[in-house]
């Protein structure tokens, strides 16, 4: 009998868990029939814990936490105003059990998918699949694993929920080859991946996201617009008013999906009418961060829209219209609206927890690393190991040397971005390296990246004297990917592609020309005077454009003028190897 691993999709808004039965992914409902459970959890002052619909119906008191997945694994400076209101200094909630990180809130709710498994399967359940968005970090997939840990479940897999939805997508259709695109918008976040299907292969070819953008923000739209109607300063609400109205606007929400208007109604504050009109104009700017994305992801699978078969909607955010109707005129077809919005990504994570416990055969899922990785070289400059969009899980490595005599050790940064200047990409983290002193060029540090199949990095350095391992704890230092800094750092690899070029070739040109330059000064100071005269004013006409390009700050004139150096200097080096050897002056 094969060993039973669950699939969960923990969401922003609510989580499901899931598992393969007779060739077919099922949900499995609690006691009340239901299979999704909110992702809510309250603490109580005697230590008492509830999760799901029964801390749902605490909201507005103390002590109940919701939509914590977009702080797992962040730091607090990578917080927004709104976020830092709610948690202290080290990204914790205060509880009536003392500070709970979003880790251990996330657990909580692992732990009641956990219980409903078990119960519904009869056995204890110990492993599980669990998804993330595409665009989480290394640190926030390596949090959701920490949150099943806490949970007492092994996290076997971490899947990016846009595959998994084309998982759910693609189970019946294993014998065909085609390529889609999977929208998925969820309560807190939105992806978009280009994936090709192939007899059972499910290969990403490009993703994109905003780990920033979901219903959340549409629920605090209709508030505001709300509020501003009825000219309330609703800022200033306590937890149970706030919650109060958060709820309106949900209910508001999703009866616009079928209404043209609905009346925003607060006991007490009074009443107004939104309509769908005035909402879906006020949520443009949303919808345009959405477009980006998808655009992104295009250009990345480097696929015009007429090449993809399908258009799948997931995510409980993708019934709202005026969202079908952009994705309609972005894909130019007809959105796939056959998949169950909420479950879809749970479905999709218990088939991948049947392949890997062996009771699906058919299925093979290849994904995708979506930013470049790298580390910083000699002159600030970013040298790429993996480039976004490599299939994972890979590895790449790259041998370096000392820069200088005398260096004991080398420090490693390890970077993550599309710009060609180190100081204008993320710093994951940043290590010592040390070796023993030898002559510049003479110690060697060989340098990997490996992503395993969760897409979480470990970065090792090896010193190959002495074989000696420092290895980067990554996990712990990543930065945040929302979606802003994402398409701000590919918009502008693309922008300042020529100045980024530029400014490369300069600092190339300018490592070797202060190389080449004190050793011309040396060698002129040696032989200078066993060269004829106009090949001596060759060789300093060339020295002094070499200076003179460096002053500049062009990156093609230093390079010419390097090229130039070195090419006027041929002669002068021979006589170099020839003084070395002793055959110099060996007939005098």
């Amino acid at each position: 009998m094969s060993e039973v691993i669950v699939g969960i999709d923990l969401g922003t808004t609510q989580s499901a868990v899931g598992v393969m039965d007779s060739g077919f992914p099922i949900l499995l409902a609690d006691e009340s029939g239901s299979v999704l459970t909110p992702s809510v959890v309250w603490y109580g002052v005697d230590g008492k814990v509830e999760v799901g619909q029964r801390a749902l119906r605490r909201a507005g008191v103390d002590r109940v936490f919701a939509s914590v997945k977009s702080l797992m694994g962040r730091r607090y400076d990578e917080l927004d105003e709104s976020q830092k209101k709610v948690v202290s200094e080290q990204v914790t909630f205060s509880t009536a059990s003392g500070e709970k990180s979003p880790e251990e809130i996330s657990a909580e709710i692992l732990k009641e998918l956990k219980a409903i498994a078990s119960q519904r399967l009869e056995i204890e359940v110990g492993k599980a699949v669990v998804t993330v968005p595409a665009y989480f970090n290394d640190a926030q997939r390596a949090a959701t694993k920490r949150a099943g840990e806490l949970a007492g479940l092994e996290v076997v897999r971490i899947v990016s929920e846009p595959t998994a939805a084309a998982l759910s997508y693609g189970l019946d259709r294993l014998k065909e080859s085609a390529r889609v695109a999977v929208f998925d918008l969820g309560g807190g976040t939105f992806d978009v991946s280009i994936l090709e299907m192939r007899e059972g292969v499910f290969e990403v070819v490009a993703t994109a996201g905003d780990t920033h953008l979901g219903g959340d923000d549409f629920d605090e739209l209709l508030l505001r617009m709300a509020a501003k109607r009825l000219s309330v300063e609703w800022e200033g609400f306590d937890g149970l008013e706030r919650a109060r109205w958060h709820a309106e606007a949900r209910r508001v929400k999703h009866e616009l999906t079928g209404e043209n208007e609905v009346v925003f109604r607060i006991p007490f504050c009074g009443e107004c009418v939104i309509s769908r009109g005035d909402f879906e104009r006020e949520m443009s700017p949303f919808l345009d961060r959405v477009e980006g994305c998808c655009r992104r992801a295009l250009v990345d699978a480097a696929m015009e829209v007429s090449e993809l078969q399908a258009v799948v909607m997931v995510g409980g955010s993708s019934r709202i219209p005026v969202v079908q109707e952009r994705v309609k005129a972005v894909f130019e077809k007809e959105p796939d609206l056959s998949q169950h919005p909420d479950e879809a990504i749970a479905r999709g994570a218990a088939i991948q927890a049947g392949v890997l416990a062996g009771t699906v055969r058919e299925v093979l899922l290849l994904d995708v690393t979506p930013l470049s990785l790298g580390i910083e070289t000699m002159g600030g400059l970013m040298n790429v190991l993996i480039p976004r969009n490599t299939t994972i899980p890979c590895k790449a490595g790259e041998m370096f040397t000392n820069a200088a005599d005398g260096q004991k050790s080398m420090k490693v940064r390890v970077l993550q971005g599309e710009r060609e200047l180190a100081a204008d990409n993320w710093e994951l983290g940043a290590f010592e390296v040390e070796f023993q002193t030898e002559r510049k060029g003479q110690a060697r540090v060989g340098v990997e990246f490996r992503i395993d199949s969760d897409g979480i990095l470990s970065v090792l350095a090896r010193d190959i004297a002495t074989g000696q391992d420092t290895v980067i704890d990554v996990g712990s230092a990543a930065v945040d990917v929302a979606e802003a800094r994402v398409e701000k750092m590919v918009s502008e690899s693309v922008e300042f592609a020529f100045e980024d070029m530029g400014a490369r070739v300069f600092e190339e040109a300018r490592l070797k020309a202060e190389e080449l330059l004190p050793a011309v000064e040396v060698a002129l100071g040696q032989l200078g005077g066993h060269l004829e005269s106009e090949e001596r004013d060759i060789i300093e006409k060339a020295r002094d454009a070499v200076v003179s390009a460096i002053a500049s700050g062009s990156g093609p004139r230093l390079k010419a003028s390097v090229e130039e150096l070195d090419g006027a200097t041929e002669t002068l080096a021979a006589m170099l190897v020839d003084l070395a050897s002793g055959s110099l002056f060996s007939d005098s």
